[in-house]
């Protein structure tokens, strides 16, 4: 991280003082992954709640800059980061010579739903809604990090449950789960379940 960090003694520092935002920014700009608002106040060494203000305003400074800002403030489980804009991620992918043509398949993309909009949710779970073993979708979810296991269920045999991570997020481009579409139960219903009618029309 040698390249973002610059090691300046007291001499070189610049006389005016950056503000909350700024500083927050720089934080989240070197930090390793994504980071909880305490670790800023202890950083900053400010309240949590000084930390929440000045993160609402650097989410609103990208969100009305959102044309000319390649950067978003995006947040996951209490935590938050810097991550690069959706519209520019075929550059991105181009840049780092990624694989643009890797899709997720239908039935990865209903497994990732149920995630998403019921989480925590287990594979039994997940089994019942869409009345097929769901072992293959999940590993594939889980080796491209779009789903993660947060904990055991109490139930007969602790299962396993699952959630989904920041590259979920950065892969729909939504800057938190509060971005989801509102879920259509019916439509849903009729994706996971077509009835005969429906198969006969495809």
């Amino acid at each position: 991280m040698g390249e973002f960090y610059h090691s300046m003694n007291s001499s070189s520092l610049p006389e005016t003082e950056l503000n909350l935002i700024a500083r927050i920014e720089a934080l989240l700009f070197v930090a390793p992954g994504a980071v909880t608002p305490a670790q800023l106040a202890a950083a900053l060494e400010l309240s949590i709640a000084e930390i929440e203000q000045g993160l609402e305003a650097l989410a609103e400074e990208y969100r009305d800059k959102s044309s000319d800002r390649g950067i978003r403030l995006q947040r996951h489980h209490g935590r938050v980061q810097l991550t690069t804009a959706p519209q520019a991620s075929v550059e991105i992918e181009r840049f780092l010579g990624l694989d643009a043509s890797s899709r997720l398949s239908r039935a990865a993309l209903e497994a990732l739903a149920i995630v998403a909009y019921q989480q925590p949710v287990t594979r039994p779970q997940m089994d019942a809604i869409r009345g097929v073993n769901s072992d293959g979708v999940l590993k594939s979810l889980l080796s491209k990090g779009l789903i993660q296991e947060i904990g055991r269920a109490e139930a007969p045999g602790r299962p396993i449950l699952y959630g989904t991570t920041t590259d979920f997020l950065q892969y729909f481009g939504l800057n938190a789960l509060k971005d989801l579409p509102p879920l259509n139960l019916e439509e849903f219903e009729r994706e996971t379940h077509p009835s005969s009618s429906d198969l006969l029309k495809e």
